[in-house]
């Protein structure tokens, strides 16, 4: 599905990532960890075109698409929501999905595609009419997923969604990323949240200094405070 080899990025001259190499299968879930610094908001926005590759190469079913701009690489088939969803506050719900779909498809298309993922979200269905800038944080990340998920994409990027959420919110939102795998969802997730993480992980990635540091089956990494060390060396 998809497969970044040697990934090279940063800011201007200060470079982030440092041959980053890393790929995530078709329906899987994968988790991108590290601590705060390592790299893993960069290696999204590279994969996304946010920001350009200094080198390396990604690849979306075999096709490269480093250095594509952001809206064409959102056509090839990868959605990001973003930290602290950054969604429109005076836009209602149906609004937000509607938005996610407008530039991959025809408008004929949107109302079906919106009913979709009000089967995968049902919890959105009471909110279609309320503005974003009314919800809790809990239901505001389930409109920023839901806008992503209305492009139907390849690929779900997922960048820190439990940030700033109550406890049991996070339970809810972890169970809402494992139903959109077991839908056949494929996911690469970024979480400072390593319980969240590794509940609905199948493989893990650990970064640090833009490089990958270690990885493999989630079954390798089930003592947290061990995984937290290796964030801080």
């Amino acid at each position: 599905m998809l497969e970044v080899s040697g990934l090279e990025a940063g800011y201007g001259a200060h470079k982030v990532l440092k041959g980053l190499t890393m790929q995530v299968g078709k329906g899987q879930v994968v988790a991108l960890l590290g601590g705060n610094g390592a790299g893993k908001t960069t290696t999204l926005s590279a994969i996304m075109g946010l920001i350009p590759s200094q080198g390396g190469t990604v690849r979306l079913q075999g096709e490269a698409i480093q250095s594509q701009p952001a809206h064409k690489v959102f056509r090839h088939g990868v959605a990001l929501v973003p930290q602290w969803r950054e969604l429109f506050t005076d836009m209602s719900v149906a609004e937000h999905l509607e938005l996610g779909a407008i530039k991959c498809a025809p408008r004929s298309e949107i109302p079906e595609r919106v009913a979709k993922v009000l089967e995968d979200l049902p919890e959105l269905r009471a909110h279609l009419k309320r503005r974003a800038g009314t919800l809790s944080g809990g239901q505001q990340q389930m409109v920023a997923i839901g806008r992503a998920l209305t492009s139907r994409p390849k690929l779900l990027m997922l960048d820190e969604p439990s940030m700033g959420l109550a406890p049991m919110v996070v339970s809810e939102l972890g169970r809402t990323i494992k139903r959109l795998n077991e839908a056949g969802t494929s996911i690469l997730l970024v979480e400072q949240n390593v319980h969240l993480a590794l509940s609905v992980a199948s493989y893990v990635y650990i970064i640090r200094g833009g490089t990958v540091i270690s990885h493999g089956e989630r079954s390798r990494f089930n003592d947290e405070k061990e995984l937290f060390q290796s964030y801080i060396g």
